[in-house]
């Protein structure tokens, strides 16, 4: 459903946040974020004009990430920013994400590390993007959302279904938990029309129980709460 037709106006600014997600030949992933700032008209800056037609910020950050969603690698760059070359200073500081898990505290720990003058404000932001944008692209490639389970865990199709006997009785038992996207927002509550028609083996599902939520808690503090937004839409 789109939004309602808006009153009379003219556009002042646009801002662009563009994630993908490269599945890498030596197996490890790429998310690639890319925030934009521009204005239909000409723009005084503090380092001269910018003429229409050109970003005020194309700003990028990379990460690459192994199956388990942990930050191997991690790369900034500013190929447009207000103050030319003296903003590009930042970018070595998103080394600083090499180590992290994006589901574990990373919007917390990537928030402490590189608060204040420590890196880019844009960049920065595109932190708290990355989690979800990841376990989209995970979703039905390197785990599988129709079964139970958590980020991270491999799909059946992936090259872990080759995975040990114990690997195989754990995966049999993650059957018995609905997928993790389910009673996690309004569209994929249990008693909802989405999970009776696409998930009908948990409609009605009991809600957790006190151990339940409990254990729900403490995955969301780990995660930062990136988890549960995934797979809404």
């Amino acid at each position: 459903m789109p939004l309602s037709p808006p009153v009379s106006r003219q556009l002042r600014h646009r801002r662009a946040i563009r994630m993908e997600a490269f599945e890498r030949e030596d197996g490890l992933w790429d998310i690639e974020a890319c925030l934009t700032d521009e204005k239909p008209r000409d723009v005084k800056l503090a380092a001269g004009v910018r003429p229409q037609g050109l970003p005020i910020h194309e700003l990028w950050l990379r990460i690459t990430i192994d199956r388990t969603l942990t930050i191997v690698d991690a790369e900034a760059a500013s190929e447009w920013a207000p103050y030319a070359g003296l903003c590009a200073a930042s970018n070595p500081a998103y080394r600083a994400l090499i180590g992290l898990n994006l589901v574990q505290n990373f919007r917390r720990e990537s928030s402490r590390l590189l608060a204040g003058t420590t890196g880019c404000t844009h960049i920065t932001e595109l932190c708290a993007v990355l989690p979800t944008a990841a376990i989209q692209a995970f979703a039905g490639e390197v785990w599988n959302t129709e079964k139970g389970g958590a980020p991270g865990k491999p799909a059946e199709n992936s090259a872990s279904k080759n995975a040990s006997d114990n690997n195989a009785s754990n995966k049999a038992a993650e059957t018995d938990k609905p997928p993790f996207q389910l009673g996690r927002c309004n569209a994929l509550r249990f008693d909802g029309e989405a999970v009776r028609q696409y998930y009908p083996r948990w409609f009605g599902h009991a809600p957790r129980g006190t151990a339940d939520r409990i254990a729900d808690q403490d995955n969301s503090e780990k995660a930062g709460s990136e988890v549960e937004p995934a797979q809404r839409n």
